[in-house]
């Protein structure tokens, strides 16, 4: 754990010039303040001041002065910025001008229940995260085009390629950044790629997915590329996901794991799973929160559309993958990067609590492909379809009390950003609907 001390000490021996204290709004975009480093004591105190009316999801206007208290383990330098003199950042919490924590700052809402595992004799949350995204070509002007990066697939190699070199360097900026990569690799579509680093607590899990996105939108400016992480931002290609892999530790014993028990898994991992399961409906309004989020959750392009758990079959919304031990582990396949980090792992825990708490149990692992079994056989199974719309899952949201109550009252602000939104685009005209209609 580092102390004020430490980050004084980081500061000066780094040559640190500039400060981004670093917070993340309802949807997930990653804002920051940037102070000069003569203030950083100004930071170290929580006293670094911002316009909550301003940021989506925060408070309003007439009451909107809040704090960034810094979390001194977050504590890194952005590799990238080498002229102007060296930024370091922090990631911080969310406070209230009379010093409470703000109870609608999503990074809040997973701390606090993480920390609420020690009710149930359980220590914290292990979570692994499998990032997927698209390299589009820019213009001139430095603008993305719609043209994909390259013409690869799963695992393809090419050397002369932009894409490639430009993935390197994104992995070499984020282990100077600390990340302990664990692979990447081209992915299935044209343009598509993919990083997934080491597994470690949910908090800190989180913090790294909004560095990695970070870090690979700026990395990608260099070679003359675009990187999104939106779901699925070309039709007919497969889209992008962001596979959570979770597991409830005790020190250092992993809870899931029970070699006696049937598939490795203990009774705690078939409650927890079956929580999953049960709230599935409900939570992918979080971990896929957009509109384009549901063009990817189609048949016929790996993502997951139906709500059961396999071992190996990869049609299904939930998976055991290989290894027992330290290694066990649920992996849902449904999420999207588009998801603010900390939300989704919150919902994806939250259900796995409820189904601990009232001891449900799954039902049977499927391991045929879904996709080609009758609407008879997937009844006879108790599988059912995710939600095939944002307004379908929200309804499914505002419906589940469980989750509506462990959340709290971000869950409320959330649907009202998402109903926004929802609007907004009921009210635009797209380019397909002039193509299609513009004649009639």
């Amino acid at each position: 754990m580092k102390t004020a001390d430490d980050i004084r000490k980081l500061a000066k021996d780094e040559d640190v010039a500039y400060l981004r204290m670093s917070f993340s709004d309802l949807n997930g975009a990653l804002k920051n303040v940037e102070i000069p480093i003569d203030l950083l004591d100004v930071a170290l105190n929580n006293q670094v001041k911002i316009d909550g009316s301003s940021i989506t999801g925060f408070l309003p206007i007439q009451n909107s002065d809040m704090y960034l208290y810094p979390d001194l383990n977050t504590w890194t330098v952005y590799p990238w910025i080498t002229t102007g003199g060296k930024t370091a950042s922090m990631i911080c919490d969310v406070h209230n001008s009379d010093g409470t924590p703000f109870v609608g700052d999503p990074r809040f809402v997973l701390k606090r229940l993480d920390a609420s595992l020690s009710e149930i004799g359980c220590g914290h949350l292990n979570v692994g995260a499998e990032m997927e995204y698209f390299l589009f070509k820019a213009d001139e002007a430095g603008k993305p085009t719609n043209q994909l990066n390259d013409q690869a697939s799963y695992f393809d190699v090419y050397p002369d390629d932009r894409g490639e070199a430009c993935r390197r360097e994104t992995v070499n900026t984020l282990k100077a950044m600390g990340f302990s990569i664990v692979a990447n690799h081209h992915e299935v579509a044209p343009g598509q790629c993919e990083i997934d680093f080491k597994f470690d607590n949910a908090v800190k899990t989180a913090d790294r997915i909004q560095l990695l996105k970070l870090a690979t939108k700026t990395v990608a400016v260099k070679y003359g590329l675009r990187a999104t992480f939106m779901p699925k931002p070309k039709s007919g290609v497969n889209g992008s996901g962001m596979h959570l892999n979770t597991s409830l530790f005790d020190d250092s014993r992993n809870l899931f794991d029970d070699s006696n028990a049937k598939n490795g898994l203990s009774e705690l991992a078939m409650h927890y799973l079956a929580g999953i399961l049960a709230h599935a409906q409900a939570f992918t309004a979080i971990t896929n929160p957009t509109i384009n989020s549901y063009k990817r959750l189609v048949p016929g392009y790996e993502a997951p559309t139906y709500v059961a758990w396999a071992i190996a079959n990869r049609t299904a919304l939930v998976r055991v993958p290989d290894g027992r031990g330290p290694q066990t582990r649920f992996e849902l396949r449904s999420g999207d990067p588009a998801a603010n980090p900390y939300l989704a792992i919150a919902a994806i825990l939250a259900s796995g609590l409820d189904g601990i708490k009232n001891k449900l149990t799954p039902p049977k692992n499927v391991e045929d492909n879904i996709y080609n079994m009758s609407t008879e056989q997937r009844s006879t199974a108790q599988i059912t379809q995710l939600p095939t719309s944002l307004p379908k899952a929200l309804t499914n949201l505002q419906a589940d009390q469980a989750l509506f109550e462990a959340l709290g009252s971000v869950t409320s602000k959330y649907l009202q950003v998402k109903q926004t939104e929802l609007t907004r685009f009921q009210l635009s005209v797209t380019d397909w609907e002039k193509q299609t209609y513009f004649n009639v």
